[in-house]
């Protein structure tokens, strides 16, 4: 059943970035498995939130969450590099993943309730409280406890195809074996090595080596998304995901 979770949703990432009105472009995705019922779903209140989520919030009979992390090609991340502001194929990319993000997961949806399974679906953006900037349910941290990747100095969770790219969850009462989940750091400087390259990165100073000032980055997303007014929601930035040593690949 892995195998068919799989196959479908590289299919459908391959044929969705063919489509006419889709400018961008991405590499193939991770996908992982985490068991609903494991325990560091419930660490999250403390982590992330008090009003965090668990899977059976989402889905009364969850037994198994899906992550998956559709990596940006070269490209579109390198394009990011110069300048104050995202540049227009990253906010692109950002509103074409969401997008396609929510199409696949219907489609992850429509597939399993063929064959008599539910599966809840996820917006993958802007499910968050708009003051204390904190969601009710990461993305990023359900795919750390899949096994998908592990934490960055950027917030950003690198995987075996780096950080450089969009994460999207789904919830479902098929039982699937969950993926292991990797002790190793594979961020550089987590792991002792000398880099803070996505700090020197940060244009604003929101995030530092030992620190991250969320509302101020937030003030940058909200400039970026009246710089890119073509898109609705484009509260974006990615300057602290390009030019890495983990923008597309694990460098530990």
């Amino acid at each position: 059943m892995k195998q068919e979770i799989e196959n479908s949703i590289q299919n459908f990432i391959a044929n969705y970035q063919q489509k006419d009105d889709i400018e961008s472009s991405w590499k193939e995705p991770v996908i992982k498995y985490a068991a609903a019922a494991d325990p560091m779903f419930n660490q999250l209140k403390k982590v992330v939130s008090d009003d965090h989520l668990v899977p059976e919030d989402i889905l009364t009979d969850a037994r198994t969450v899906i992550a998956y992390f559709i990596p940006f090609v070269e490209e579109i991340a390198n394009s990011n590099i110069e300048g104050k502001y995202s540049s227009h194929q990253w906010a692109k990319a950002y509103i074409e993943t969401n997008q396609l993000i929510a199409e696949l997961n219907q489609h992850l949806q429509d597939e399993l309730s063929e064959k008599g399974y539910q599966a809840s679906l996820i917006a993958a953006t802007n499910n968050f409280d708009k003051e204390r900037l904190i969601s009710d349910w990461s993305h990023r941290h359900a795919a750390y406890i899949a096994g998908l990747g592990t934490f960055g100095l950027n917030n950003m969770l690198i995987t075996e195809k780096g950080c450089a790219g969009r994460i999207g969850t789904i919830v479902t009462d098929l039982k699937l074996a969950a993926s292991e989940r990797r002790a190793e750091e594979r961020c550089l400087n987590k792991a002792g090595f000398n880099c803070s390259i996505c700090v020197d990165r940060c244009v604003n100073g929101s995030l530092q080596e030992d620190s991250f000032d969320r509302h101020l980055c937030y003030e940058l997303l909200s400039e970026n998304d009246e710089i890119h007014p073509e898109s609705a929601m484009t509260d974006v930035c990615g300057k602290c995901s390009a030019a890495l040593p983990c923008s597309f690949s694990s460098p530990v």
